[in-house]
């Protein structure tokens, strides 16, 4: 298929600028793959489509505040730095501006002991910069650090953000976005859930700045994909596997939480497991695809020729996610990071 095939229009006015009020307030769109069904409901309902025995995996990354604002020494000009990975003493960066940023220049912070200082620039344009000061630089960046919001999030990140743009369950930093399906859930949701018999088990995947990545190929399987780290435990293992066997479902939190457990599937026999594994994922999916292992998905809204979009298209067939699409237009949905949700059974 190509690009134009995941092409939609969106009103702007349909991109959230604000979390609802309340994470389980979201509306949730239910998708039954069998009958091409399609119900409006609100994200509280959600124990309803699941049972005792399937297995929810959630993504326990956690979003960083990894913008940086600061100023080249010697001009003063403005600079906006953003964290995307550690590499040994090194941090790979997105610069903006970042054309006259060549190695040996410096950023500095004002009113912290801290330099940023460039010591080369990547064939993607990205810099590879050390963090010289008598400041560690996780406590400047709990300090003056920014949330980085989706670029259609038109406002600059507020206080509530470093709540709402995590899950309840977030716990490791790493993140320069949030895996969105998993806003979701409250604490009170989570324990329903637990009390009904569903297991819940954690993988944790670093969505990297590529989330937002424009796919630029009109033949959509020549897009490459950034690397993400991911990691999944010996115990998620086990969760994930008793509940295949039992003939329990297993219920991914979103494209990262889909992405994972198909990077770390493992062929035994005639049937798909999970390993424990550690890594660096570029899988991308796209129809035509057979997963391995996720029963349902639990997803937001996507942009326009997203591979997020491409990923849920292979998951639910692309005519009827984009027939879905156009009927949350029409029904008010909120749309992307902070709108609303689907769970495709």
């Amino acid at each position: 298929m190509t690009l134009t095939d995941y092409d939609y229009d969106l009103p702007e006015d349909r991109i959230a600028q604000y979390p609802a009020e309340t994470r389980d307030a979201s509306r949730l769109m239910v998708l039954n793959r069998k009958d091409r069904s399609v119900a409006h409901k609100v994200f509280k309902d959600l124990p309803e489509f699941l049972e005792a025995g399937d297995c929810l995996v959630v993504n326990e990354t956690r979003v960083f505040p990894a913008r940086l604002n600061g100023k080249r020494v010697g001009t003063g000009g403005a600079v906006q730095l953003l964290l995307i990975r550690q590499d040994g003493e090194r941090w790979e960066v997105l610069a903006r501006p970042g054309r006259r940023l060549k190695p040996g220049s410096e950023v500095e912070f004002p009113g912290e002991d801290l330099r940023a200082v460039v010591e080369e620039v990547t064939p993607s344009g990205r810099r590879m910069v050390t963090f010289e000061g008598n400041t560690p630089l996780s406590e400047v960046l709990d300090r003056v650090g920014r949330i980085p919001l989706p670029p259609y999030i038109k406002r600059e990140d507020e206080p509530g953000d470093r709540d709402r743009y995590q899950p309840v369950y977030a716990k490791t930093p790493g993140a320069v976005a949030a895996p969105t399906a998993g806003l979701h859930f409250t604490p009170e949701l989570m324990n329903e859930l637990g009390d009904m018999g569903v297991a819940i088990a954690p993988v944790l995947l670093h969505v990297g700045p590529g989330t937002f990545k424009p796919v630029d190929v009109e033949d959509v399987s020549n897009h490459v994909m950034d690397r993400e780290y991911f990691e999944v435990g010996e115990e998620t293992s086990e969760k994930v596997n008793a509940c295949k066997r039992a003939g329990g479902r297993v219920v991914a939190v979103g494209t990262t939480v889909t992405r994972t457990l198909e990077s770390a599937a493992f062929h035994q026999g005639e049937d798909w497991v999970l390993k424990p594994d550690t890594g660096w994922t570029r899988l991308f999916i796209h129809p035509p695809y057979s997963f391995k292992l996720p029963d349902v998905l639990i997803t937001n809204f996507h942009l326009p020729k997203s591979t997020l979009l491409m990923l849920v298209s292979a998951f639910a067939d692309r005519e009827f996610v984009l027939g879905a699409y156009e009927t949350a237009i029409r029904e008010g949905y909120r749309f992307y990071s902070y709108g609303d949700a689907m769970v495709i059974l």
